[in-house]
C-alpha cells in the first residue's frame, strides 16, 4: 500500500486485515453528513447508464448502472467491452484530489457503480486486467447502502474475506492482490439501500 500523507488535514486511520498474498485496507473517511452529502452529489452529477457485458458468447446487461470517467486516452477494456472515458464529474474529481492529497495516489481513471437495491450486484472477478500493470492498487469508496464485499482466494477457498462496507468507508487493495484474489458483491434479500461505488485506479498503458 502506498504511504499514507498526513501533510492535509488529519491522516486517514488504516484497518489492515491479514490475508496471505494480499494487501487489503479499511479507512473510514467520511462521518454520515458528509457521506450522504457525497452520495447526492454523485447519483445527481453522474451520467449513468446501464452496460452491456459480454458473457460465455453473448451480451446481458450489466446488474448495476456504470459509467467509466477518466483523462483523455484512459481506455479499459472489461468483460470483452471496451470503455472511453467519460469527462470527470466535480465530485469524482474532488475524490481523486483527496486520495492524492492523503495517500499520494496518482489515479487516472475511475470505475462509478450505481446498485438501486439488493438485486444489483457485482460477480466473482479480479482487477487484473493488462493496462492495470501487474499490481494494481485499487482505491474503492463507498457511499449510501452498506453491502457485503466478499474476497477469495483463487487456489485455496479458504483464504477469504468478507466485509460490510459502510458509506463513507474507502478500501484499498494493493500488492499481488489482484493476481491472487477474486472479489465480488454478492446480491441480498434484504432492504438496502442504494450504494454508490467508485473504485479509482491508474492505466498504466493508454492508447
Amino acid at each position: 500500500m502506498t504511504r499514507l500523507n498526513a501533510h492535509r488535514d488529519r491522516p486517514w486511520a488504516w484497518q489492515a486485515f491479514a490475508l496471505p498474498d494480499a494487501d487489503v485496507r479499511l479507512a473510514q473517511v467520511f462521518d454520515a453528513v458528509d457521506a450522504a452529502r457525497w452520495f447526492a452529489r454523485l447519483h445527481a452529477e453522474i451520467p449513468w447508464q446501464r452496460h452491456r457485458l459480454k458473457l460465455f458468447g453473448r451480451e446481458i446487461d450489466a446488474p448495476r448502472w456504470s459509467c467509466w470517467m477518466g483523462d483523455a486516452g484512459a481506455f479499459y477494456t472489461y468483460s470483452g467491452t471496451r470503455f472511453a472515458p467519460q469527462t470527470w464529474t466535480p465530485a469524482a474529481a474532488a475524490l481523486r484530489e483527496s486520495l492524492a492529497a492523503h495517500c499520494d495516489a496518482r489515479c487516472n481513471s475511475v470505475l462509478a457503480n450505481l446498485y438501486r437495491d439488493g438485486r444489483d450486484s457485482m460477480g466473482w472477478h479480479s482487477d487484473d486486467e493488462p493496462e492495470l500493470g501487474a499490481e494494481p492498487i485499487i482505491w474503492s469508496f463507498s457511499f449510501g447502502g452498506v453491502r457485503r464485499f466478499r474476497l477469495r482466494h483463487r487456489r485455496d477457498p479458504h483464504l477469504r474475506l468478507e466485509l460490510d462496507l459502510p458509506s463513507g468507508s474507502l478500501l484499498g487493495m494493493a500488492g499481488a492482490t489482484q493476481r491472487h484474489y477474486r472479489h465480488d458483491l454478492p446480491k441480498t434479500a434484504r432492504a438496502v439501500a442504494a450504494r454508490i461505488n467508485l473504485t479509482f485506479r491508474a492505466i498504466a498503458a493508454v492508447s
